[in-house]
């Protein structure tokens, strides 16, 4: 059984950082590729960013320039650093593992920026 739990949301002001967790349980981590999602509010959930198990990493155009994703493979955890921290990127953060037909979901980590 393959679980994702995310972890690192929270309430910041604008220009600040967060950096979000994804711990993995199960043996997919080594072979999955791992990737963060968000839904605001109103919005479809999009992707913002992936990293390969083979160490590349995938940015959105909402990434771009802010975000960076990285990987713990002994941890089997995934992490989402945000910089420089908008309104517009307060969201639901869903963390997702990936391996062939197999696609397994976290819960999210809610983000809000507001001052």
């Amino acid at each position: 059984q393959v679980q994702l739990v995310e972890s690192g949301g929270g309430l910041v002001q604008p220009g600040g950082s967060l950096r979000l967790s994804c711990a993995a349980s199960g043996s997919i981590f080594s072979t999955a590729t791992m990737g963060w999602y968000r839904r605001a509010p109103g919005k479809q959930r999009e992707l913002v960013a992936a990293h390969t198990r083979g160490g590349s990493a995938y940015y959105t155009d909402v990434a771009k320039g802010r975000f960076t994703i990285s990987r713990d493979n002994a941890k089997n955890t995934v992490y989402l650093q945000i910089n420089s921290l908008k309104p517009e990127d307060t969201a639901v953060y869903y963390c997702q593992a990936r391996d062939g037909e197999d696609t397994y979901w976290g819960q999210g980590t809610q983000v809000t920026v507001s001052s």
